[in-house]
């Protein structure tokens, strides 16, 4: 039972409304566990069966109440302390052989899908294993996967809706692990990744791209497969709000400056990249040039030439290819990854030169994006680069995935947008004071983590569980709570009137 509702069960008791025994009960009939509102909601209309008019109104207000202690007790960390009874559990069975029996294997989740291949696979020649993998990237497709991994000793799974479900209980052998990532890979493909160890690159399939990476690890190869978009989405496919999308599309009016995209690994940098490409290439007719690593969306040219190159394949490093771009007449430059010195510096120098640049770094928020930007570069040129960057910089997109309402994910995110007062942050060195900018700077187009989840929360498109997780800020939270509340009130309300 959870802590709100044992909170709330221990007002029930304490008022003598219930016995600690039908509390029990009641949660597990609502299948253990239970929220909050569903469990007052289902007690209210148990209690108010038969009550007048005035009665049910009354109780409906006491039970609010009680609703609000629970939630206030709730954010103390401490249990009411109720002797709840133990419920039973199924000892886990046994691994059979050639299964894979881990303390992780509770935690994933079996894919409802035929995929009885891997059974057979060792009995396979070279041509049904490339035939075997060729089907089962079309099939993850279609399953909505973003992500396939097979590795030697290891069974092979999937990531789909930010957790990992695995294919089979069969372990792959380090034979048929490499045989398997290999396949697929041209004898010139091949030598190299036996030279190199590892190996990225762009995969095409039955009309479907695909992001793969090869490497050699203790037990034998191991591979991942990235399932990209076959064509760019929109800010809204993507599931940026409204009034952020108009920030966002502003902010590729801009003839120069320095726009950064930017959060951990997996967290759709990539299609919200492709969005912003897209978007200039429906509304401004200039030259963009993209260096990617590798190209993963396709971006056929509408009003705006588009030039892609791929890293290795077509430059040697992203640092060669930006100076090399600056004497192509590009008006766009976009960078599939800002990692090191050389590489930033010139993305500063070219959005300071006359060109849009969009760019892309590994961090968490827009303060470490800063800290991150500028803490590459020696002492000596830290006042420089701060200056340069605050004159620069026209905004940064900080965005993550967490899970949707409906089971599936959609994007958090924060926008920082080039204001004075934020340029002055940047001038000065004091990053610590971007959150705070940003919290006061919703006229200019800005937002924070905390504020889009909490409108998400409020749109119903992710639960309160979830935006609990991903909150940080107390004074959000304490909204978030009191939205909760306020939407369970409004549940116990109508469950009443619908008693009359």
């Amino acid at each position: 039972m959870k802590i709100d509702v044992q909170w709330f069960v221990s007002a029930l008791i304490e008022n003598e409304l219930i016995t600690l025994e039908d509390a029990a009960a009641l949660d597990q009939e609502l299948g253990g566990d239970s929220e909050l509102g569903d469990f007052a909601q289902t007690f209210l209309e148990r209690i108010v069966d038969g009550m007048n008019e005035e009665d049910t109104a009354q109780m409906v207000d006491n039970i609010q109440q009680l609703i609000n202690y629970a939630v206030e007790q709730q954010e103390s960390g401490m249990s009411p302390g109720l002797d709840l009874p133990q419920s039973g559990s199924e000892p886990a069975a046994e691994a059979d052989d050639g299964s894979y029996d881990t303390a992780e294997a509770a935690t994933v989740t079996e894919v409802n899908c035929d995929f009885s291949c891997f059974d057979d696979m060792e009995n396979m020649n070279d041509e049904q294993l490339k035939e075997m993998m060729q089907t089962l990237l079309a099939q993850l497709v279609d399953y909505g996967a973003s992500d396939l991994h097979i590795s030697a000793n290891s069974p092979p799974f999937i990531r789909r809706n930010l957790k990992i479900e695995r294919l089979s209980a069969k372990v792959i052998t380090p034979e048929i692990s490499e045989k398997l990532n290999t396949i697929l890979l041209s004898p010139e493909q091949k030598k190299k990744f036996m030279d190199d160890m590892d190996m990225n690159f762009a995969l095409e399939l039955n009309h479907s791209r695909y992001r793969v990476a090869l490497m050699y690890q203790k037990d034998g190869v191991s591979g991942s497969y990235r399932i990209v978009p076959a064509k760019a989405k929109t800010l809204e496919e993507l599931g940026f709000l409204p009034k952020d999308i108009e920030t966002i599309t502003k902010l590729m009016d801009y003839p120069n400056g320095l726009v950064l995209v930017t959060g951990p690994i997996g967290s759709g940098k990539t299609t919200t990249l492709a969005a912003l490409i897209n978007i200039c290439n429906e509304k401004r007719e200039d030259h963009i040039i993209s260096v990617e690593d590798p190209i993963e969306i396709v971006q056929p040219p509408l009003h705006c030439q588009i030039t892609q190159r791929q890293l290795h394949d077509n430059t040697e490093s992203y640092s060669n290819a930006l100076r090399g771009a600056l004497r192509q007449d590009p008006d766009i430059i976009v960078i599939g990854e800002m990692f090191d010195l050389e590489t930033i510096e010139n993305a500063i120098t070219a959005s300071e030169t006359g060109h849009l640049v969009i760019g892309t770094l590994h961090t968490c928020d827009a303060a470490n994006t800063m800290n991150r930007l500028l803490d590459v570069f020696p002492p000596s040129q830290q006042t420089q680069i701060r200056a340069m960057a605050a004159g620069s910089l026209r905004g940064i997109i900080c965005q993550r995935l967490i899970p949707s309402a409906d089971g599936g994910t959609t994007i958090a995110y924060e926008i920082l947008i080039n204001t004075l007062a934020v340029g002055s942050i940047i001038t000065e060195g004091q990053n610590f004071k971007l959150k705070g900018e940003m919290q006061t700077g919703q006229k200019a187009g800005m937002c924070t983590m905390d504020s889009t989840i909490f409108e998400k929360y409020k749109a119903e498109i992710i639960d309160y569980e979830t935006a609990l997780a991903n909150m940080t800020d107390p004074t959000a939270i304490q909204d978030l709570k009191r939205e909760m509340a306020k939407r369970e009130a409004m549940k116990l309300a109508a469950a009443a009137a619908a008693k009359k």
